[in-house]
């Protein structure tokens, strides 16, 4: 019987263990000995702690373990060879829940780490910047003499810690490029921030009338919203090559002399027996020598229809193994695997994509030397003339500030963050910071097939030509199969309120389909060569009842729902559209021909996609690529950005840059609409920064500006591209 890709179909959970968490441990370990990483999720007390580290102390080969009660995670050195399976039925007899650490958790916990960081320091500048602007009140109230130098002093020692805390990562950034011999757009902005601090200590110091503490700590919140807010936008986790190595086979079952062992997949050879049984992936790339089954190859293939497995067929690793047990020599073991091979065609993807450069980036490397340039012009000149340099400074540090780049800052990510919301809201997730810039500029579009286009669920479509009778025994006979064929034909007939038959002796056989007793005949519902039928150009599953000849119950792939106005609003839209499946070339083409897309290909491996992507961006043109399956993961990394529905892969979710999270494949018309929309009030708001500038600057200059109302002024420019930016919430 051959099948469609059942949605949300794995392997196993130990076939799905990440192999990344045994390169980590391997990394963090010492020559000689091993780290194991596990996830204690039912952890809560301090006893909980004391009873996982007595059992984990006491287990073979371990030399140390310790708890982190808040991450629930054990962190265990061992001798060589000890590994998280070893340990986690210790716990289990020990009454606690454990699981091999999936490395995903750690990508995690640092992108939360590193967002409540931001939100700490903003929220610490935040208090400081208020309570320091109370006091400020009452200095420009007309406090004088000892009351107005205690409000300086009082503000100093509100503001110099909360400036050391939360201002560090503009400090820490500007240090490493000034290190590297480079400027960036934090090196203005610790400038001006230290300018403002020593200048205020100066002029506290000498009992001057003015002090700018409030500016400094007002300076350093707004640029960390800034920071936040682009912070927010980037929900990135692990890359695609990582959530491909997590589907590398850790340990496989290898035969010697008849025997079976459980081994490292590192520790398999090319010619090594390996048995994969039903529901595992394929471990390495290799030839059956035993055993009939189906396997899933849409892994790498696309292919939407099980390929029976029989001695002989040759197998790639990351296949799944459906059916009946397998037993094959292996052919090639890991780097040499086709899994591997598409892993590093993934992350040569990724690093490709990631030297685009921002609108806000390519602003930084003209502003940074300008900013500089213009404050030391500033200094000198005001030195020369007036010989005064307590002046000078006041004017060089206005100058810093109020061409500070909290407004260039703020550009993109308010932009951004707005933009999304909008997108949210019509069921898309912005996943990459610069994903909105690069979908603006989109002129092609690729479609997978399966999956993207099509729901990827197998859908009877011939019910009505069948009898009642061969309805019924199908029903039967398909209820007694977890095959996918048998799970949408079995669920179709029982809509139809027909009853199944009553059958006896009801078995399935691996890799053909399932055959039962009714009324003394033998009943049959499988593969077309089982039955002795002549396959058709469809996806077919085929019904005998004793002699008589078969008759077939035919299945599409029904499209997913708004696939054909998706389609219409981008040809509208003038859009280039493309469709590359793995698929045969039938129902690809049948596929095309209703969705209206002139340009398309079949039986396209996931190497040849990527490769197809990069011929058009090397032609000169900007390609969306929208697909969901593992085979599709290199073209979503290589495309110039990529969306992929919630419901794809894992790997294929990290590779792209928008996740679309509802069945509706409509919202990814309108998704062009709200990018082009968000890349105009971008060049608006640096426009505005712009403008801002030209108007400041001379004023500051020309020593008309304080550093207080420098700051004030720079604080109205983010107010004002903020401002621009929600104007994106009413109208795309």
């Amino acid at each position: 019987m051959s099948t469609l890709q059942a949605p949300g179909a794995s392997a196993c959970p130990a076939c799905s263990a990440a192999p990344a968490a045994a390169e980590i441990a391997e990394k963090a370990a010492d020559r000689t000995g091993a780290r194991v990483a596990l996830s204690l999720p039912k952890i809560h007390c301090a006893g909980c702690i004391a009873g996982v580290e007595r059992a984990l102390d006491a287990a073979p080969g371990v030399r140390a373990a310790r708890v982190n009660l808040t991450l629930k995670r054990a962190t265990i050195d061992a001798d060589p060879g000890v590994t998280a399976a070893d340990l986690i039925p210790v716990l289990e007899r020990a009454g606690y829940e454990a699981h091999e650490l999936d490395p995903g958790a750690l990508a995690a916990t640092e992108t939360d780490r590193a967002g409540r960081d931001l939100l700490m320091r903003m929220a610490v500048a935040g208090f400081a910047m208020m309570n320091v602007m109370l006091l400020s009140i009452a200095v420009w109230s007309g406090a004088e003499g000892p009351t107005r130098d205690l409000f300086h002093w009082v503000s100093a020692a509100i503001a110099l810690p909360a400036i050391a805390f939360s201002a560090q990562p503009f400090f820490r950034n500007a240090w490493s490029a000034l290190r590297a011999g480079r400027l960036n757009m934090d090196v203005p902005i610790s400038l001006a921030i230290g300018l403002a601090v020593v200048t205020s200590l100066w002029e506290t110091a000498l009992s001057g009338a003015h002090a700018y503490f409030d500016a400094a700590v007002a300076l350093t919140f707004f640029l960390l919203a800034g920071r936040w807010l682009d912070h927010r936008t980037r929900a990135v986790a692990r890359s695609a090559a990582e959530e491909l190595a997590a589907l590398e086979v850790p340990r496989a079952i290898r035969l010697r002399d008849g025997a079976e062992e459980t081994v490292d997949v590192a520790d398999l050879a090319a010619g090594d027996l390996v048995r994969v049984r039903p529901g595992g992936r394929m471990p390495v790339d290799g030839e059956i020598v035993e055993g009939t089954s189906e396997l899933d190859r849409s892994l790498l293939t696309g292919e939407t229809v099980p390929v029976r497995a029989e001695p002989g067929l040759a197998v790639s690793a990351g296949e799944v193994n459906l059916t009946g047990p397998l037993t094959l020599r292996a052919t090639a073991v890991g780097e040499e695997t086709s899994l591997h091979r598409m892993t590093e065609l993934v992350a040569v993807a990724e690093s490709g994509r990631a030297r685009y450069t921002p609108l806000a980036d390519k602003a930084a490397k003209l502003y940074a030397p300008g900013v500089h340039i213009l404050a030391g012009l500033s200094f000198l000149g005001w030195l020369i003339w007036s010989g005064d340099l307590r002046v000078s400074l006041n004017i060089a540090a206005a100058v810093l500030i109020i061409t500070c780049p909290c407004a260039l800052g703020l550009a993109v990510p308010a932009v951004t963050t707005a933009a999304s919301g909008r997108l949210f809201r019509k069921g898309l997730l912005i996943k990459n910071a610069t994903a909105l810039e690069r979908l603006a500029a989109v002129d092609t579009v690729v479609f997978d097939k399966t999956g993207t286009l099509t729901a990827g669920t197998p859908e009877p479509v011939n019910l009505d030509a069948r009898r009642e009778a061969e309805l019924a025994l199908a029903r039967a006979l398909a209820e007694g199969s977890a095959h996918p064929l048998s799970q949408a034909l079995a669920q179709a007939i029982a809509a139809r309120g027909v009853a199944a038959a009553d059958v006896s002796d009801l078995r399935e056989i691996p890799g053909q389909g399932t055959e039962a007793l009714w009324q003394g005949r033998r009943v049959r519902l499988g593969r077309a060569d089982w039955l002795g039928a002549t396959p058709g150009a469809t996806t077919e599953a085929w019904l005998a009842v004793g002699d008589a000849p078969p008759v077939p119950f035919a299945f599409t792939d029904r499209l997913r729902e708004g696939a054909e106005a998706a389609v219409a609003a981008l040809k509208a839209d003038g859009k280039r559209l493309l469709l590359l499946s793995g698929d045969s070339e039938t129902p690809v083409a049948d596929l095309a021909r209703r969705l209206g897309i002139a340009e398309w290909q079949a039986a396209v491996r996931p190497e040849e996609k990527a490769a197809r992507i990069r011929a058009l961006e090397e032609a000169g043109a900007h390609v969306l690529m929208v697909g969901d399956g593992l085979n599709d993961t290199a073209a979503l990394a290589a495309a110039h950005v990529s969306i992929s529905p919630a419901s794809a892969l894992d790997a294929a979710r990290v590779a792209s840059d928008i996740v679309l999270l509802g069945g509706d494949l409509a919202p990814v018309g309108d998704a062009l609409a709200v990018a082009r929309s968000a890349n105009r009030r971008i060049h608006e708001n640096f426009r505005l920064a712009t403008l801002y500038n030209v108007i400041a600057v001379p004023i500051a200059v020309v020593g008309w500006a304080t550093p207080l109302v420098a700051a004030l002024a720079m604080s109205a420019s983010s107010i004002t591209v903020s401002l621009n930016a929600l104007r994106l919430k009413g109208r795309a």
